[in-house]
């Protein structure tokens, strides 16, 4: 896909970003060579490939669950302004 100064100007005032003039035609060109890129990978059969959530096959590491605190849910609950069956109250705020 090729990109015109045109389309990097536009994409610029999405962006948001101040371009220089003088480089447009230089971010036109390697904008295009990535989207040329994206092309090319988008070509390629990954239908045997297995998805991942890591690149690299490992285990996480999990610590134990143990308790590290005590409950002091009746404690905060004793200062709050509406609590309910062990719930705090809210104001309603939508109909």
């Amino acid at each position: 896909m090729s990109l015109t100064l045109d389309d990097v100007n536009k994409i610029s005032v999405l962006a948001r970003l101040a371009i220089d003039p003088n480089k447009a035609e230089s971010y036109a060109k390697d904008l295009s060579g990535i989207l040329d890129f994206i092309e090319q990978m988008g070509s390629v059969d990954t239908s045997t490939v297995n998805p991942m959530a890591h690149p690299l096959d490992q285990v996480q590491r999990l610590r134990t669950d143990i308790v590290s605190e005590t409950n002091q849910r009746d404690l905060f609950q004793s200062i709050a302004p509406a609590v309910e069956a062990g719930l705090y109250l809210v104001p309603k705020v939508i109909d």
